[in-house]
């Protein structure tokens, strides 16, 4: 059973208190740079583990400008699109109600999923007013009409001759939610270097028989996720599944695993299957 912190009262609250009961879960994006793509992750991450455990969700959009540029960043993440928001006083007879945001003011009473900062890339330039380069709580990127600036200054979705995307999202969850994130050579370099490696391995391992995902390890995934959507906590248990010695864990084992991980993680972990060895 998935449990989130209400960041409004720091208590651990049920993310889908009635089972098969349906959740509503709002994403809270005031503007469009690299703190609300962070908050539509988060949000996105949220959806994907509610319907992992069977329960339905509607998900919806609070964007005050620049729908278009925010959902092309989206996209570029992988982020699975989110309906406008529009008149939910009548609701649809949710049991629960989640806000996801930055600022506790954008988002009216109840459960709050709180999301951290993303420092600005390397490849970007600082919001204006914000000297610290944290990106999310100010206005666009210069010379970025949506805020996540490319080389000079490309539009979100335009993420050519950066990083692979997806490297961008991995790095952005290695971080617990309500941290600050740094997206700087580093972290997008080991994240790089992580996503490929994984979808190497995942390539190899999916040559060989299939076997079923060890009970213990599922067990741990899920305890990770449902955990306050602890997905560091999932990561860590990736690498140990990675690690293990072939006698411990069969390759089939192994790509099991990723594979079911990554109906949560989106990292298209089974990108390069059928690709020459």
């Amino acid at each position: 059973m998935l449990r989130i912190t209400d960041d409004r009262t720091g208590e651990p609250v049920e993310a889908a208190p009635v089972r098969r009961g349906l959740t509503r879960v709002e994403a809270h994006a005031p503007g469009c740079d690299a703190g609300a793509l962070r908050v539509l992750l988060v949000a996105d991450l949220l959806v994907r583990a509610l319907e992992l455990g069977g329960t339905p969700v509607w998900a919806l959009l609070h964007a005050e400008r620049q729908r278009a540029e925010l959902r092309a960043g989206a996209a570029a993440l992988g982020i699975r699109p989110l309906e406008d928001s529009h008149d939910t006083t009548t609701g649809l007879g949710e049991a629960q109600i989640v806000h996801v945001a930055q600022d506790p003011a954008a988002a009216p009473g109840g459960v709050l999923v709180r999301v951290g900062p993303v420092v600005a890339s390397p490849w970007a330039s600082t919001a204006p007013g914000d000297r610290d380069g944290v990106v999310g709580r100010g206005g666009p990127v210069p010379g970025d009409p949506g805020g996540v600036a490319g080389p000079g200054g490309s539009v979100p979705g335009d993420w050519s001759g950066v990083v692979d995307p997806a490297a961008v999202r991995l790095a952005l969850l290695s971080v617990p939610r309500g941290a600050p994130v740094r997206l700087d050579d580093a972290s997008l370099g080991a994240a790089g270097e992580t996503l490929a490696r994984w979808r190497r391995a995942v390539a190899d391992w999916a040559r060989r028989p299939s076997r079923p995902i060890p009970d213990d390890v599922r067990a741990r995934l899920r305890a990770a996720w449902e955990d306050d959507l602890d997905i560091p906590a999932v990561l860590s248990v990736l690498r140990g599944v990675e690690d293990a010695a072939p006698d411990e864990l069969p390759d089939g084992a192994r790509f099991e695993t990723f594979v079911y991980a990554d109906r949560l993680l989106g990292l298209d972990l089974a990108r390069d299957l059928g690709a020459p060895a």
